[in-house]
């Protein structure tokens, strides 16, 4: 009995370790129990590429996960749907815009050469430009600046030509979205100044960003392979000292157009690392550091539905969903007294240990609990009342055989052992071919069953049968009307101890 009095000691003291941690490490939810967006993107074919493989999509696939943990956002989840599609989940994230902005954006990266003989037409856009995102700032900065702003066009007619040049209305509402638009028509007018050099973003290792010294703006910083520091090398001695510029065009857009000095003349600008000064902000330079570290879309990618879970409807999912588990482990528990009496209230200290088990190792992994998660959870609590059934009925034939009670507990054990294994082992491999071969709510939930399934296992053999053997140490438990009706015993035991 002591060896019996240890594994007690040993499971008390660990089911004592657990709630520790249920208490303390919180449980990661999925998108529909915490709340969030969801994007359903489609990949476009392209006039080279009509028909998208398998391996496109994967190739896709790969650039918007770099993307989404480029985003910070913890615990997406990105899989593939039919035979064009992407769904993305974000937990906790409510407002999907601007992840969609970077999802969604090609950021192709070129480095152009300007062409000879522009260099009127350059400064003359480069000075369009300040003027522009000068008025971004302060309609970004202070919403009590629209008369200044309106005191500058009538003052600056080139402005307003330009948006008459580009087709373009300026929306009250939103007058900084028609000044980002303005700009960005400048910026592709700038890029069609520079032609197209063999050094692109497929050249490129990985992007940062940092702030510039004694400014508030932001630049990204580019680092590249071996091979495109060559190029870059090259590419700027070729323009080292001459009135050409160098530009940085992302997605047909100039971000920065810079000179290169004459001292650069014989090796170029080595070192294999170049900056974008954009006069981006925190924000902007991120999006771009994303978009840029994860790589160009090898196809267009359109969103085309962004639904949103709010954080309430998240919570009473939850809400919903403990309920129902407790009062599933409740009814278990009634029934389990009423059939199996004693043996059965040792199954529902057995089952609290499970439950116990269980939701730590959730939280330690940690596994993303989801509504499908939490119905596996509530699975395998049937698969570990069903060793407990096995084990029972195993003990009622043995006592109504006659057998006396310490054997007949041995004997149930021993006998139902096999028939618990085979069952777990089946239910574990349809576990492991649910995870690897199914997606998303599909994975939760053969996760959560096959932790489950191996635990159930622990419990039923180890905990019920601990439990068991220390109560049979009390001499006034050590009755076979505990267990069966004893008017169903042929042979009476004589001794039941």
């Amino acid at each position: 009995m002591s060896r019996q009095n240890y594994w007690l000691g040993f499971i008390i003291s660990l089911g004592i370790l657990c709630l520790y941690v249920c208490i303390n490490f919180p449980f990661q939810l999925g998108l529909d129990l915490r709340g969030g967006s969801q994007l359903t993107l489609e990949v476009k074919p392209t006039t080279e590429i009509i028909k998208i493989s398998s391996d496109q999509i994967e190739a896709v696939k790969a650039v918007l996960d770099k993307r989404v943990n480029g985003l910070g956002v913890a615990d997406s989840q990105l899989q593939t749907i039919g035979t064009n599609q992407l769904l993305l989940e974000l937990p906790g994230e409510q407002d999907p815009s601007g992840a969609a902005k970077v999802l969604g954006e090609t950021a192709l990266l070129e480095f152009r050469v300007q062409k000879v003989g522009t260099n009127d037409s350059l400064k003359e856009l480069q000075s369009l430009r300040s003027q522009v995102s000068r008025i971004i700032k302060i309609l970004e900065t202070s919403n009590n600046e629209s008369l200044k702003i309106n005191q500058l066009f009538k003052e600056n007619n080139q402005i307003a030509t330009l948006f008459k040049k580009y087709n373009l209305i300026i929306d009250d509402s939103s007058k900084s979205e028609s000044f980002l638009l303005l700009r960005n028509e400048i910026n592709k007018d700038i890029a069609n100044l520079f032609e197209s050099t063999s050094l692109t973003g497929k050249d490129l290792i990985t992007a940062g960003r940092r702030q510039e010294q004694n400014m508030s703006d932001w630049e990204v910083t580019l680092s590249f392979s071996s091979e495109g520091g060559e190029k870059f090398a090259d590419l700027t001695k070729s323009i080292a000292g001459t009135p050409r510029n160098l530009g940085i065009v992302i997605d047909g857009l100039s971000y920065s157009e810079a000179s290169v000095g004459q001292q650069f003349k014989n090796a170029g600008i080595t070192g294999g690392a170049a900056t974008i000064s954009g006069n981006f902000t925190a924000e902007e330079a991120r999006n771009l550091e994303v978009q840029l570290r994860g790589g160009s879309l090898p196809l267009p990618v359109e969103i085309v539905q962004i639904k949103t879970i709010g954080p309430s409807l998240g919570a009473e999912n939850v809400r919903l969903s403990l309920f129902s588990a407790l009062t599933g482990l409740m009814l278990v528990g009634v029934f389990m007294i009423f059939v199996y009496r004693l043996a059965g209230f040792v199954s529902v200290m057995a089952l609290s240990f499970y439950a116990l088990f269980t939701l730590s190792i959730y939280a330690i992994l940690p596994v993303t609990l989801t509504l499908p998660g939490i119905a596996g959870f509530i699975l395998s609590i049937g698969m570990a009342v069903d060793a407990n059934v096995l084990i029972f009925e195993r003990l009622k034939e043995e006592l109504i055989r006659g057998n006396t009670l310490i054997r007949s507990i041995d004997a149930s054990f021993k006998n139902a052992f096999s028939s618990i294994l085979d069952g777990h082992l089946t239910t574990l491999i349809s576990c492991i071919a649910l995870f690897y071969l199914g997606t998303g709510f599909v994975k939760g939930f053969a996760a959560t069953l096959g932790i489950g399934v191996l635990l159930s296992l622990f419990t039923a053999l180890t905990c019920t049968k601990s439990i068991l053997k220390f109560l049979m140490s009390y001499k006034g438990l050590r009755r076979v009307g505990n267990f069966v009706n004893p008017n169903k015993i042929s042979v009476p035991a004589v001794n039941i101890k």
